[in-house]
């Protein structure tokens, strides 16, 4: 046996038993995520655009990839921005608890087992290296690290780069914003000869930063660009029956 995983595991376990786990969405010990709450977490499911993965009510392509298509072949996410999954994620980005990352991975790794993705190498989408010294970690790295021990994809850390300082696309207004913000701001350490590529992130708010990653990659010589996220900001898109019935009802 591995002394040092030897030692890992003591070192968990005397750890779990002063501080034990605690479900983020019901409390009960034993995990941060129990089985129960991770079965009641808002998926996403079909009918949803198929470039950006917008959950949608009819069509096949939402509004926004119709008007401004976009460079990457893809993006999914499997739960929507909110409850539970909101808080798990923020843990993780904001509160340093890095070992959320362990059941948010299994639950990307399990997803890629059910749909798989055009995938040879997994990518965490990169911070800045001044946001990463701040954080100490990038936290869709964890998430990568995790989805490759569970299927076996090779992660590389470091062949994408953030090479601006972008404010958080949060603070952004809208999207042309967004996607004005992270425009050019990641390039690509080497050339690419085909490669699928596959980049996880945490959340996807309006697909600009997964594309303007994707863009670089493509310059680059990538055959194909999917992305992959825990959580989706995007709103379904209204059906245009429900677009007529807000009408008539006086909803602006």
């Amino acid at each position: 046996m591995n002394p040092s995983i030897s030692l890992h595991q003591i070192k968990a376990s005397f750890l779990d038993l002063l501080f034990p786990l605690q479900c983020l969405g019901c409390g009960t010990e034993g995990s941060l995520l129990c089985p129960s709450c991770c079965l009641s977490l808002p998926r996403i499911k079909q009918p949803l655009c198929q470039r950006c993965g917008t959950p949608l009510n009819e069509g096949n392509l939402c509004p926004a990839c119709i008007s401004h298509p976009l460079t990457i072949d893809g993006i999914r996410s499997l739960f929507l921005f909110g409850g539970t999954v909101r808080h798990a994620i923020h843990q993780l980005k904001y509160r340093h608890l890095k070992a959320m990352a362990d059941p948010l991975g299994q639950l990307l790794a399990e997803f890629l087992h059910s749909y798989p993705l055009p995938s040879e190498v997994l990518i965490p989408v990169p911070l800045h290296p001044k946001r990463l010294r701040e954080r100490g970690y990038n936290q869709a790295t964890l998430l990568a690290r995790e989805v490759s021990k569970l299927n076996g994809l090779p992660v590389d850390e470091r062949l994408l780069l953030r090479q601006r300082d972008t404010i958080t696309q949060a603070r952004t207004a809208s999207s042309m914003e967004r996607r004005s913000n992270v425009r050019d701001a990641f390039i690509c350490r080497q050339g690419l000869h085909g490669e699928r590529i596959l980049l996880i992130d945490d959340v996807c708010t309006t697909g600009a930063t997964l594309d303007a990653c994707a863009a670089a990659l493509k310059a680059a010589g990538a055959g194909s660009v999917w992305g992959l996220t825990a959580a989706s900001e995007k709103f379904p898109w209204p059906s245009s029956a429900n677009i007529e019935n807000q009408v008539a009802d006086g909803v602006k």
